[in-house]
């Protein structure tokens, strides 16, 4: 079993990623650089933060077309797991392997501050060690979090329990101060039809270490571990 965090010129959360797989999970990581095409060697694959490319046009518009994007594409094509969080999150909607696209921030301010996560939807390898509705506090760091869809993509996401993570208060409840961007129904985190992508503005990578201010980030990684683990368990079995 093995990860790879896709590196992309102007990526800035690559180490942290790495790390956390690497120092705290003890798991299999390499850095997979932008051009690299073959994907063949990896369990997981992590789009992680930053500003690919400098976000120039918009964010994840130019790096959705590195080579490695297309292996990504391909790659999720396959059933395997990918996480794209925050500028991953963006390049995922521009390469399409989600809907919709993250806007400027209603607000118009770059925001990096702590927030909390209601879990919408705890039956994916994403999840899986999580329970719905429980809160989760991880940290964000954006100014184009705002995520908006036409309204029949909404319907159909709300409908097919593809929202992983709402923006929540302490409490759970889903109200408009506790949303940080302006995104449509709060919504902070998607799947796609299959299940085996996952996009997320927050930062789980940065909230896995008490002395970072918060472990909540370690269910999200301790989940994907175990449906490697359960994957691989099956396959041998089978």
């Amino acid at each position: 079993m093995k990860f790879g965090v896709v590196v992309f010129p102007g990526t800035w959360s690559d180490v942290d990623c790495f790390d956390v797989l690497h120092d705290v999970f003890e798991q299999p990581v390499e850095y997979v650089w932008h051009k690299d095409t073959d994907l063949s060697a990896y369990d997981c694959v992590i789009l992680p933060g930053g500003f690919s490319y400098g976000d120039y046009l918009r964010p994840g518009a130019i790096a959705r077309f590195s080579p490695a994007m297309q292996a990504v594409t391909e790659f999720a094509a396959q059933g395997k797991l990918v996480i794209g969080i925050c500028n991953g999150f963006q390049i995922l909607c521009e390469a399409g392997l989600l809907p919709g696209v993250l806007l400027p921030n209603d607000h118009l301010q770059f925001r990096c501050q702590w927030v909390t996560l209601r879990v919408e939807n705890a039956d994916t390898p994403f999840t899986a060690t999580t329970t719905v509705g429980q809160t989760l506090r991880v940290p964000i760091s954006h100014g184009e979090g705002n995520y908006f869809a036409d309204p029949a993509v909404i319907q159909r996401l709300e409908a097919d329990n593809r929202v992983a993570f709402r923006y929540s208060a302490p409490d759970g409840a889903i109200t408009e101060d506790a949303n940080p961007n302006g995104s449509l129904n709060n919504i902070a985190g998607i799947l796609n039809e299959r299940g085996n992508v996952l996009g997320m503005m927050p930062h789980p990578e940065r909230c896995c270490d008490a002395l970072l201010g918060g472990e909540d980030g370690k269910l999200i990684f301790q989940s994907m571990i175990d449906a490697l683990n359960a994957a691989s368990l099956s396959g041998v079995l089978a």
